[in-house]
């Protein structure tokens, strides 16, 4: 117990940079309600020290790193609400389609985080040394000068990079899964209207497009004005929920600039010049991103009120305009009435137009749903349960695209997430940390043949298969398990999550090195062998059977896995994924919403058709163990 109550004066009389060193015992929340005390502690709590200090302790960046992101923002502090709303996304995502192309790694950029697809690729006769590391933009989350964020999606359509804006709802902290989804909100007071696309929502509970959206709109609580629950996205069947994302990512997407085409995130150089003309075109970059945000839509304005959009109204090319997109959608000629209503009704709103090409779009949705208002009987019990479009569509006057990085229940096997085929979503891979007794967990990637990388005449380039390796305990024994996240041949050979290996750490092998040399013809130097079994064919595609083999661990950090009776050899090395993309080269995306999240089943390289693909990423690879 203090003699006496405390005196501020004793923190306000330390120096800046011996409150700074105490600070680092203090998170965020208690440096703000240090500084409700009083005038003098606010003055303190608010130094660009201190909150240098908390910017480093969330871990995301290294401090020459938070140096020049404090460039793009007001403050540190402005910076840390930044840094501390994307720190649990970075990191290793994962779908289980397509079966290659499946993973998704978020990393810095410049004050924003990128995802990245890793495509899968062959590795050169210098493994990881030679040649880029292929990846694909997903998405960014860029942060404003306050630190608050904006939300891009990637995409290409008919040779054109695009980007698609949209909100990003809060980061739950220990979030396990990234949803695209399209979320009502409800119009700022105050807002001008500014020019975009939109969808009218009449009387009928049908749907109609007009020009006239707004650039706000806040979140919608889980409740309605009139106190009823808010419908969400992922209670809509499935092909709502799809069509809703190719609606609205049709008519936000804007066309990547010329100077926007450059790097995402600063690329991987020795040089320092290299690094700071990186730095300036990436600042270019964000401030460009961030002015056509405010300037531009992002959102589909709903209107309940038919006689509101008369006032705006619409000129022949706006009509022209709607059809096109209309007929973009796959949607075939327009309707009769559509066709009728273009040339003798201009004057109206776009409503009329909509009003039938957009039950094509979404279909009906009470029908296909389940939920009609007729008295049609219900003769599915999966249609029942999910929410009628219009339900959906009440619970704001705009609706936009959102990343909502939620919170589930998850169950997992062998460190591979049990996943819901039928989101919109990716799937957090959480990366153990090794430890003394866990000294190999972590994320490697392997390549078959030895000498490891070396090339022959009829395989040019090795395939590059990424590898979780995790550790179990059963039995009072402690198990190894690589789990294959990632593979670069030409059609998937292993499963996503399946095991290319399982050794038991407790029982060493007997078994020799088959190999006297390394690549370089130095001596192997095996340090220890364990007896295991490798992955090899089963029962069909899903489940694969096992044969025996050993795995060695190398003097230099390498691993091999050899099935003992094939002797065929998978040669692991840890990897850095942040500083293999920074080093790699960048390829075109696939649509947008496919791009986020490929939900159509593939077992071969969606991406090997990509112009900017090397002619390795389609050729075939078969290994035989």
């Amino acid at each position: 117990m203090l003699p006496k109550p405390f005196d501020s004066c004793l923190l306000q009389s330390l120096p800046d940079d011996l409150f700074a060193i105490i600070s680092q015992f203090l998170s965020p929340r208690d440096v703000c309600n240090l500084s409700l005390c009083c005038g003098s502690l606010y003055a303190l709590a608010a130094s660009e020290k201190v909150w240098f200090t908390q910017c480093d302790m969330v871990d995301v960046l290294p401090h020459k790193d938070i140096v020049e992101w404090r460039k793009g923002v007001s403050s540190y502090k402005a910076l840390c609400r930044f840094l501390i709303s994307v720190q649990p996304i970075v990191g290793m995502w994962v779908h289980q389609n397509p079966e290659l192309g499946n993973v998704v790694y978020v990393i810095p950029g410049f004050v924003s985080v990128v995802g990245c697809r890793v495509i899968p690729q062959e590795l050169g006769p210098l493994g990881m040394e030679d040649g880029p590391i292929l990846w694909a933009p997903v998405f960014e989350i860029i942060g404003d000068s306050d630190g608050s964020t904006t939300f891009y999606l990637h995409g290409r359509e008919n040779g054109i990079d695009y980007i698609y804006p949209g909100l990003v709802k809060q980061i739950e902290r220990a979030c396990n899964v990234l949803l695209l989804e399209v979320e009502p909100t409800q119009q700022k007071q105050g807002d001008t209207l500014l020019q975009s696309n939109s969808m009218v929502h009449n009387s009928d509970g049908e749907l109609s497009g007009n020009i006239c959206s707004s650039n706000g709109g806040l979140p919608r609580s889980r409740r309605t004005g009139n106190n009823e629950l808010m419908v969400p996205f992922s209670k809509l069947g499935f092909s709502d929920r799809r069509k809703l994302l190719e609606i609205i990512t049709s008519q936000v997407r804007q066309k990547v600039p010329d100077m926007a085409l450059g790097p995402l995130f600063p690329r991987f150089s020795v040089e320092k010049d290299d690094f700071q003309g990186d730095l300036l075109l990436l600042s270019e970059r964000r401030s460009l991103f961030i002015q056509m945000y405010k300037l531009n839509s992002h959102s589909i304005h709903i209107d309940g009120k038919a006689g509101s959009q008369e006032a705006v109204g619409a000129v022949p090319s706006e009509v022209d305009e709607v059809q096109t997109n209309i007929l973009s959608w796959g949607l075939g000629k327009p309707s009769d009435e559509v066709i009728n209503y273009t040339h003798s009704n201009k004057r109206k709103s776009l409503g009329g137009s909509f009003l039938h090409s957009i039950k094509h779009i979404l279909g009906k949705s009470s029908s296909n749903n389940g939920c009609h208002a007729s008295s049609e009987k219900v003769t599915s019990s999966t249609e029942s349960k999910h929410a009628r479009l219009d339900d959906f569509l009440k619970s704001g006057d705009t609706i936009k695209l959102t990343l909502h990085a939620s919170t589930v229940k998850l169950s997992s096997y062998r460190a591979w997430p049990n996943m819901h085929d039928g989101r919109f979503a990716l799937y957090k891979l959480c990366m153990p940390v090794p430890t003394v007794d866990q000294e190999y967990a972590g994320l490697w990637g392997g390549t078959f043949g030895w000498p490891p990388g070396k090339p022959s005449k009829d395989k040019p380039g090795k395939a590059l298969f990424l590898l979780l390796l995790s550790y179990e305990e059963s039995e009072g024994q402690q198990f190894l398990i690589a789990t294959k996240i990632l593979e670069g041949t030409h059609y998937v050979l292993h499963p996503n999550g399946s095991a290319m290996f399982i050794v038991n750490t407790n029982e060493p092998s007997s078994e020799p090195f088959p190999w006297d040399a390394d690549v370089d013809s130095f001596p192997v130097n095996i340090e220890h062998a364990f007896v295991g079994e490798g992955i090899a064919t089963g029962y069909g595609f899903r489940y694969p059977g096992s044969k025996p083999g050993s795995l060695f661990v190398f003097h230099n950090g390498v691993l091999a896995f050899i099935w003992k009776e094939s002797r065929a050899v998978l040669t692991l090395q840890r990897l850095n994924l942040d500083e293999l993309l920074k080093k790699g080269e960048m390829v075109p995306a696939l649509p947008p919403v496919a791009n986020f999240s490929y939900l159509t089943k593939s077992y071969s390289n969606v991406f090997a058709g990509s112009q900017a693909t090397p002619p390795c990423l389609s050729s075939s690879r078969k290994e035989k163990h």
